[in-house]
């Protein structure tokens, strides 16, 4: 039996944010390059960006982060998913659930992103609490 594939992924964002996040991912986990990509809007357009995303993933079980759902990143990324059953958008992300992707991406996708969102979300809190 073979191991399942281990799933890749994209952040794209605005600006110089994917670079960061994805800078401190890989000092926190030491994980290899290819696991999560940076690929920031600046300068380019909708079509760039979508040959970007989809030059780096390919045909494969895929991820695309962004840091907002609108706006140029969210609309490419969702756009992207008509064409690629296999390729599922994550909104919003923040640094807690890009380190838990990068230690679980062995998951299927169907467990692996219900687990990233409630990753994602249990990290947002206040100190002290407001609940």
């Amino acid at each position: 039996m073979s191991e399942p594939a281990q799933i890749r992924a994209v952040l794209l964002g605005h600006g110089g944010m994917p670079d960061g996040m994805v800078d401190a991912v890989r000092h926190i986990t030491g994980c290899d390059a290819d696991v999560l990509t940076p690929v920031s809007n600046r300068g380019k357009s909708p079509d760039t960006m979508a040959a970007e995303v989809t030059r780096i993933l390919g045909d494969r079980p895929g991820i695309v982060f962004t840091d907002l759902q609108s706006g140029s990143c969210g609309f490419v990324a969702r756009r992207l998913t008509h064409d690629a059953p296999n390729l599922v958008v994550v909104c919003g992300v923040n640094l807690p659930l890009l380190i838990d992707f990068a230690m679980s991406r062995g998951e299927p996708l169907d467990v692996l992103v219900p687990r990233l969102l409630a990753r994602g979300r249990a990290a947002i809190d206040s100190a002290p609490s407001r609940r």
